[in-house]
C-alpha cells in the first residue's frame, strides 16, 4: 500500500464513452499508486454503463442528466479513498501524474487542494506547449513529470478538470454547491469556501495532462455554453460579493 493510502477517481460521464475510455486507459497506463474508480453516468444513451460494469469499474447511474456538480458529489458520497479526485472524461493522465500531485497534497497540513497544469485550462493552470499528436504531447509529460517542489505554485481557484483533495476537506467543506449545475464556476466556488477554511491550494508545475477542453458541455449545450458561463458567473458574485475573476 502507498504511503498516501487510496485515491478514489471519480470521472463523471454524459454520453462521453469514447472521451471515458481513453480517460480510463490513460489512468491505468500512467497510475503507479492504489487507486479506485468511480464512474457517475448522467443518464447516458450510449454504452456508458455497460462499459463500466464490464471494466469493473465503480458505477454510480443517475436516471438522467443532472450536471458535473452533483454527479461529482454522488459519486464522492460513496468514494472509500483516503483522497478524492475529480477528473473530467476528456483528461487524459500522464506519467507519474498521481504520485506528484499526492506528494503536493500531502507536503503540509494546511494544503487541501491541488491540481495539475494543461494544456486547456482558464487561470494559471493553463501552459503553452509546443506538442504534435498523442505520442507527442505524452513524449512531453514523460520529461516534464519529474518530481520538482520548486514547481508548486500557491494559488487563490483550481479548476475542477483535474481536482485532488485529501479527505478531510470534503469533511470540512462539504460537497460541490448544486446550484451551479450543469457546470461552470462550482470549482471556483470550491477553491474559495476551502480557502475560508484556512485551507492552501497548489498547482502543481511538476504534472501535467491533457485537457480536450469542455468537451461534454459544448455538445451538450452548442448555442448556450456561453450564456451558462455568464450565469454562473453572476451566481457565484450575488453568493459571495466578489467578481471570480479576481482570483484567476
Amino acid at each position: 500500500m502507498s504511503e498516501f493510502g487510496l485515491t478514489s477517481i471519480i470521472i463523471p460521464s454524459y454520453n462521453g464513452l469514447g472521451l471515458l475510455r481513453s480517460c480510463v486507459e490513460s489512468i491505468r497506463r500512467h497510475t503507479e499508486v492504489p487507486y479506485e474508480i468511480i464512474i457517475v453516468d448522467n443518464g447516458s444513451s450510449d454504452e456508458t454503463v455497460a462499459y463500466a460494469v464490464r471494466e469493473q469499474l465503480v458505477l454510480f447511474a443517475l436516471p438522467g442528466n443532472r450536471g458535473f456538480p452533483e454527479a461529482c458529489n454522488r459519486g464522492m458520497s460513496i468514494a472509500s479513498g483516503d483522497q478524492l479526485l475529480l477528473l473530467n472524461n476528456d483528461v487524459e493522465v500522464q506519467p507519474r501524474w498521481l504520485s506528484n500531485m499526492l506528494a503536493a497534497l500531502w507536503s503540509a497540513s494546511e494544503v487541501g487542494l491541488v491540481g495539475p497544469v494543461t494544456n486547456f485550462a482558464s487561470g494559471r493552470q493553463q501552459i503553452d506547449l509546443p506538442w504534435a499528436g498523442e505520442a507527442d504531447f505524452t513524449s512531453l509529460a514523460e520529461r516534464m513529470n519529474r518530481p520538482d517542489p520548486a514547481k508548486w505554485q500557491e494559488v487563490r481557484r483550481l479548476i475542477g478538470m483535474c481536482l485532488l483533495m485529501k479527505r478531510e476537506v470534503l469533511e470540512n467543506v462539504g460537497y460541490l454547491d448544486e446550484r451551479f449545475s450543469p457546470g461552470h464556476y462550482e470549482d471556483d466556488d470550491y477553491s474559495y469556501r476551502a480557502r475560508q477554511r484556512g485551507y492552501k491550494l497548489l498547482v502543481c508545475g511538476d504534472t501535467l495532462v491533457y485537457h480536450a477542453g469542455s468537451a461534454s458541455f459544448k455538445a451538450e449545450n452548442p448555442e448556450g455554453w456561453n450564456d451558462l458561463i455568464r450565469k454562473n458567473r453572476r451566481l457565484f458574485i450575488d453568493k459571495w460579493g466578489v467578481d471570480p475573476w479576481e482570483f484567476v
